[in-house]
């Protein structure tokens, strides 16, 4: 018990060394998996394509490996299959279960591979230093929307490449697609002629009315309540903007120093100005 506990440690914290080490492996092995699925679809040498093949093989068996330790060490392990996380990193390890098989279906699971980023969003932040409120919605929205695309991309790309080539070449010809598509552009000079196409442009375009505007508004929103807030840096978790009358940190709870107000900026300026009206 004591091991699993250790194990689930180093595998979701970022207090220690091995902690940091860890996840940064598991970023980094993900950030290369995507970039060989996005070399894949263009024009390369077969030894090229054979090199790639097996490096994407080990990595999906490290991945796989990473899957069960975390599998292990969870207390509630039907509960982690069932997670959003668990259910991310299963559909990740889909293609090395299928090894072997003719099922090209399972192929397009791969493009789900750049969701495991979420899971390392903490670890970004951490390593970006990136600490206000703001700055964490902006990063959560810009990697929803980039994740969004990249899975739209690859999926397009793997449905229309076999019936579509000369239109789906290769990946950047399906992330243009995608892009024009989910800002409801449609310049028309690049379309779909499968069904499943034609089913993934329609839930692209549904992707682009509800999911952009919706996280637009959520940034808008966050915009105009730190707007609100002043400077007053928590001596305990480092906070630099609280609420103008907050007496105790919103992360932490401890208690606020001094708050530097609008009215405690001003505050000499006016003292001077009355002074001065008064010896006039």
């Amino acid at each position: 018990m004591r091991f699993r506990h250790q194990l689930a440690f180093y595998l979701d914290d970022l207090e220690t060394p091995i902690n940091i080490s860890i996840n940064l492996i598991s970023l980094t092995l993900t950030l290369l998996s995507l970039g060989i699925f996005i070399i894949g679809t263009y024009d390369i040498s077969l030894e090229l394509q054979n090199y790639l093949r097996g490096l994407d093989t080990i990595i999906l068996v490290i991945l796989t490996l990473e899957f069960l330790l975390r599998f292990y060490s969870s207390e509630n392990r039907l509960s982690f299959i069932f997670s959003l996380f668990g259910l991310i990193d299963l559909i990740t390890i889909l293609p090395l279960i299928t090894i072997g098989w003719d099922i090209r279906f399972f192929r397009i699971f791969r493009w789900f591979r750049i969701l495991r980023l979420i899971r390392l969003l903490k670890f970004k932040l951490f390593i970006f230093k990136i600490e206000q409120e703001d700055s964490i919605i902006l990063a959560r929205i810009i990697l929803t929307l980039v994740s969004i695309i990249f899975v739209y991309s690859g999926m397009i790309y793997q449905v229309e490449h076999q019936v579509n080539p000369e239109i789906f070449h290769n990946f950047f010809d399906a992330l243009y697609f995608s892009i024009v598509t989910m800002t409801t552009v449609g310049f028309g000079d690049v379309t779909p002629i499968s069904s499943g196409g034609r089913i993934l442009t329609l839930l692209m375009i549904l992707t682009g009315v509800f999911l952009i505007p919706w996280q637009a508004g959520e940034l808008i929103k966050q915009f105009l309540k730190t707007s609100k807030e002043v400077e007053a840096p928590c001596l305990g978790c480092g906070l630099a903007f609280h609420d103008g009358d907050a007496q105790f940190c919103k992360r932490c709870g401890t208690a606020l120093s001094k708050i530097k107000s609008e009215v405690d900026i001003r505050q000499p300026v006016d003292d001077y100005l009355r002074n001065y009206s008064k010896s006039e």
